[in-house]
């Protein structure tokens, strides 16, 4: 039994559609293989189950084993088929690739993976499985409020006489729920839980990664204490591009001698299989008149509630604007950066619908940088995150900056906030409640 509560032996009828459904459905209509790939209890299998009319669970052991003597039994069975935790045995990943190879039609097969294998399999499957990523649930799939303005539509840079379309719509939700989102975590089995129980499952889900899913991954872990502080170091970089030096001072404060690069990297790759860290990338376009940008990735953990627990952080905590333990120099407030990271969570999800991608950008310099970049084709949308209302003239700053460089390149620019009201300012960049905004 998973740590967190088991929602894939929910009934049919209690399935809450995600909005990656869409493009499962798309996809497998016309391809026959899709892997669908994310961190533990994301809800995978169950999105998986509503369209497989056969199941191997790999992470049983008697299917496990039964599959080790046999593996061709795998393509057995009324299709679609779904081979559910595939790295678990990674000659599954090549049985379906061959049975692809060798003419299978459209819907034959779904595969689910919550790390990527330590031992890949043979071939990557390029070409012939389609690798979908899953995430923690937005805050659109957690109905905080309808949304009223489409990222996908923000992307079309649609204008009305010259000027860029009018936005609207209002919102109950405050910076209290937004806090309670923070906390409640993505993770469809923790919806609806008290806080304690939520917390409960977090540490739970924690304390597995520790000491059961790096031994699966093959990598033994010799100080769990370690790890745990490395874990919490990279939660308090949380929307950050601190280097990994500082990371490592975080992780190891007190100690007089640092490891040594070599010694530490297994944790940080390892964390990586397990899709436990999900940093965004920085943007660097080849076809602008951007220049001198700087290229480390942000960093992010699945999900902000993981950030929050392995920090140790309530709600009042985060309301009071207390630093970090351990300690990474930001700029802002340990709130700021996991409101940022709840939002980019979001975005990443409705991006993948829009079939674009996420970035961030900073100069080397540190004098520009802008907290989100969602591009599609030749269209870029800029987005900056912040907490409060009403943004002010310092807030835009940035969005105005990459305005003046990148010209008509710019569809629209959006300041999200944990406001009430969307509308457009006078110089025409969008102000978007956090819960307003969806696919």
């Amino acid at each position: 039994m998973s740590v967190l509560r088991d929602t894939l032996k929910a009934p049919a009828g209690d399935y809450e559609r995600r909005i990656v459904d869409d493009e499962l459905d798309e996809l497998i209509a016309g391809l026959p293989a899709i892997a669908l790939e994310g961190p533990k209890a994301v809800g995978k299998t169950a999105t998986a189950l509503q369209r497989a009319a056969s199941a191997y669970r790999l992470d049983d052991e008697g299917e496990r084993s039964i599959a080790q003597a046999d593996s061709s039994r795998l393509l057995e069975g009324e299709r679609p088929i779904l081979i559910d935790e595939w790295q678990r045995l990674p000659e599954s990943f090549d049985r379906v690739r061959r049975a692809v190879d060798a003419g299978a039609p459209a819907g034959s097969f779904l595969l689910t993976g919550s790390a990527s294998p330590t031992e890949p399999p043979t071939h990557s499957g390029a070409g012939r499985i389609v690798q979908v990523r899953m995430r923690p649930m937005t805050l659109a799939e957690r109905h905080v409020e309808a949304p009223t303005v489409s990222l996908k539509e923000l992307l079309q840079g649609e204008r009305e006489d010259g000027r860029l379309a009018p936005i609207a719509g209002r919102t109950d939700a405050n910076l209290d729920r937004y806090v309670h989102e923070i906390l409640a975590s993505g993770f469809p089995g923790l919806r609806g839980l008290s806080d304690r129980l939520a917390r409960a499952q977090l540490d739970g889900y924690v304390d597995r990664i520790i000491d059961r899913d790096f031994d699966e991954l093959g990598r033994q872990v010799r100080r769990p204490g370690t790890l745990r502080r490395w874990m919490q170091a990279y939660a308090a970089a949380t929307a950050t591009t601190t280097s990994y030096e500082k990371i490592r001072d975080a992780a190891t404060s007190g100690h007089h001698e640092k490891p040594a690069r070599a010694t530490t990297r297994p944790y940080r790759d390892a964390l990586e299989q397990l899709w436990i860290l999900d940093p965004v990338p920085a943007w660097l376009p080849t076809r602008s008149r951007l220049a001198r940008l700087a290229a480390p990735p942000k960093h992010h953990l699945a999900d902000p509630a993981l950030a929050a627990r392995l920090l140790g952080v309530d709600a009042a905590t985060l309301l009071r604007a207390r630093p970090a333990v351990p300690s990474i120099a930001t700029e802002g407030t340990l709130l700021g950066a996991l409101f940022e990271s709840l939002v980019t969570l979001s975005v990443r999800v409705y991006a993948q619908a829009a079939e674009a991608r996420i970035a961030h950008l900073r100069t080397w310099s540190g004098d520009h940088a802008v907290d989100l970049i969602v591009e599609q084709g030749q269209r870029v949308v800029a987005i900056e995150v912040k907490l409060g209302h009403t943004p002010e003239d310092r807030d835009v700053r940035h969005l105005r900056w990459l305005q003046n460089e990148i010209g008509d390149e710019l569809a629209d620019a959006i300041v999200i906030t944990t406001g009430q009201a969307a509308y457009r300012r006078p110089d025409g960049i969008a102000v978007v409640p956090a819960a307003l905004l969806g696919p």
